[in-house]
C-alpha cells in the first residue's frame, strides 16, 4: 500500500487523504458547522501554539469543508513505540482530553493513533475527535478506551513484560480480564492493578443482562460535572506514571559503553568520518538502521536534519528517545527491526502502512553502522537482497560500516559455520552494491572495519 495515495475511513466525521507534503481531511457536512467552531477556538489555538495539536487550515468550503495539516516526517505506531513514548502520548491525550472539559468540549475518542511523533515530540493529529459537551455531562465515555489503549498496555508491559510489539493485532487494546487471569492473585491486589484492572472484571463478571444499549449518563451541577471529569483524569495521569517502568537495561542498552572491539582512536575516526559524511552530503533526513542508544542518529539531528533511529532493542530506544526528548533534537527512535519489517495491517491490509512502505525513497541518507553482519549472520540476508534494500530506501547516499570475519562480534555470530559463510568478505560486499552505488569514500579503522560513504548511480 502506497502512503501517498492511502485514505482512513474509521471516523463517521470525516476521512483523511495523504498528499506529497500536507495531510488533507475531509469533513462530512453534518459536522462542518462545529469543525469551523471548534478551529476558531482559543483552546485549540493554545493546543497549536504549544506545539500539542497539529496546525490546521482551511482550504476550501465547497463542496466540502476541506482542512489541511502539515505532513509530519513518519507516521509511527504505538507498536513501534518503547513505553516512554506510550506514556507521553497518553499524557498528551489528558493534557487536552482536561484542556477539553475546561472550555466545554469533550475528546470523544482516545486512543495512541490520535498522535504522531514530530521527532521525539508526541503531536495531536485528530482535530475531528473533539466534540460538544454538555455541561452537567460527568462522565468521559472515551475513558474506558483510554484504559484500554494507553494504561493497560503499560501495565502489561510493566507487570508481565508483554512488549508494546504485542499490540499490534490489538487495534482496540487490552480487556481488564486479559490481564486479570494473567496476573498472580497478589498483583492483582496491588493498588496499581486493582482499579484498572480487577475491579472492572470482577464487575464483568456480575454483570447481569445486556443493558439498554445506551450510553450510560451521569449527570451533575455544571461546576461539580466538570471537577469530578477534571479528578478523574488527573487520577488516569497518576495511573499512567505508575504504570510506567523505570528506565530499562539491556546488553544492547549498555553496548556503546561496554564494547571492547572498539579503541578510543576508532571510535574517533568512525565519528569523524560519518560527521565527514553528513557534512558533505547535507541530508535533510536521515535514517539509522540499527542505532542502538542514537550516538550517531542525535549526531546527524545536530547538523539540522529529521532523522529516524530504528533498533529492535526496545531498552535502547528507550534511551534514545528520553535523550532525543531532553535534548530537543528532532529524532524519532522506534521499536522496529528492518529484517522483519512491520506488515501493513487492518481491513483490506489499508489501516496501518508496512514499514517498507513508508522507507520507501524517504531519505537523502541511510546510516547502517555495526548493523550489516546482524542481517547476515543472524537473520541469513545475503548481500544481494541488504544492498538491493538500502537501494529502495535511500534516495541518493549511505553509509555502510563493514564488519570482518576475524572481528569478535562477526566471530560471535558466526558460531563455527566458517565454511558456510567463507564468502563474506569485504571484495564482495563492495560488489554486491556496485550495481547501484559508486564509492565516494572509505575509511579503515585499526580494528579491521571499513566505513563507506556510497551514492547511487
Amino acid at each position: 500500500m502506497n502512503p501517498e495515495t492511502a485514505t482512513t475511513f474509521r471516523d463517521p466525521a470525516g476521512h483523511v487523504t495523504f498528499e506529497e507534503s500536507s495531510v488533507r481531511r475531509h469533513v462530512r457536512p453534518a459536522y462542518a458547522e462545529f469543525t469551523r467552531e471548534l478551529l476558531a477556538s482559543p483552546m485549540l489555538a493554545k493546543g497549536v501554539r504549544d506545539g500539542k495539536v497539529v496546525p490546521t487550515t482551511i482550504v476550501s468550503e465547497e463542496p466540502e469543508l476541506l482542512l489541511e495539516h502539515p505532513r509530519l516526517c513518519f507516521i509511527s505506531y504505538v507498536w513501534e513505540w518503547c513505553p516512554a513514548q506510550l506514556r507521553a502520548a497518553a499524557e498528551l491525550t489528558l493534557d487536552l482530553a482536561a484542556d477539553a472539559v475546561a472550555n466545554g468540549y469533550f475528546l470523544k475518542d482516545a486512543t495512541p493513533s490520535n498522535v504522531i511523533f514530530d521527532g521525539a515530540r508526541p503531536v495531536f493529529v485528530d482535530v475531528l475527535s473533539f466534540e460538544k459537551r454538555e455541561p452537567t455531562d460527568a462522565l468521559w465515555l472515551a475513558q474506558g478506551q483510554f484504559v484500554r489503549t494507553f494504561l493497560l498496555p503499560l501495565l502489561a508491559q510493566q507487570s508481565l513484560g508483554w512488549p508494546l510489539a504485542a499490540t499490534q493485532l490489538r487495534r482496540d487494546g487490552y480487556e481488564p480480564s486479559q490481564l486479570h487471569a494473567a496476573l498472580s492473585k497478589w498483583q492483582r491486589m496491588n493498588p496499581k492493578h486493582f482499579g484498572p484492572v480487577t475491579l472492572p472484571t470482577w464487575f464483568e463478571r456480575n454483570a447481569s443482562g445486556g443493558g439498554s444499549g445506551k450510553a450510560p449518563q451521569l449527570r451533575k451541577e455544571p461546576a461539580v460535572a466538570q471537577n469530578i471529569l477534571l479528578q478523574g483524569m488527573a487520577k488516569l495521569r497518576k495511573q499512567v506514571g505508575q504504570a510506567a517502568p523505570p528506565l530499562p537495561r539491556s546488553h544492547w542498552s549498555e553496548y556503546t559503553a561496554t564494547a571492547t572491539h572498539y579503541s578510543a582512536e576508532d571510535h574517533a575516526k568512525k565519528r569523524a568520518f560519518v560527521e565527514q559524511a553528513i557534512a558533505e552530503t547535507q541530508p535533510k533526513t536521515v535514517l539509522d538502521i540499527g542505532a542502538n542508544t542514537g550516538t550517531y542518529s542525535l549526531l546527524a539531528a545536530k547538523s539540522g536534519a529529521k532523522v529516524l533511529a530504528l533498533d529492535t532493542d526496545p531498552a535502547a530506544v528507550e534511551r534514545m528517545w528520553h535523550a532525543a526528548d531532553a535534548g530537543k533534537q528532532d529524532v524519532l527512535p522506534l521499536v522496529a527491526d528492518i529484517a522483519r519489517p512491520t506488515p501493513a495491517l487492518g481491513w483490506a491490509n489499508a489501516e496501518t502502512f508496512s514499514l517498507l512502505d513508508r522507507l520507501e525513497g524517504k531519505f537523502d541518507l541511510v546510516l547502517m553502522l555495526a548493523v550489516i553482519h546482524h542481517l547476515l549472520l543472524m537473520d541469513q540476508v545475503p548481500l544481494d537482497n541488504i544492498a538491493a534494500l538500502v537501494a529502495r530506501i535511500t534516495r541518493r547516499y549511505a553509509v555502510v560500516e563493514w564488519v570482518p570475519q576475524d572481528d569478535p562480534m562477526f566471530q560471535f555470530l558466526l558460531r563455527s559455520r566458517d565454511a558456510l559463510y567463507a564468502h563474506l568478505q569485504l571484495d564482495n560486499f563492495l560488489a554486491a552494491l556496485e550495481n547501484a552505488f559508486q564509492i565516494r569514500s572509505r575509511c579503515e579503522l585499526r580494528n579491521g572495519r571499513t566505513l563507506v560513504l556510497f551514492e547511487k548511480r
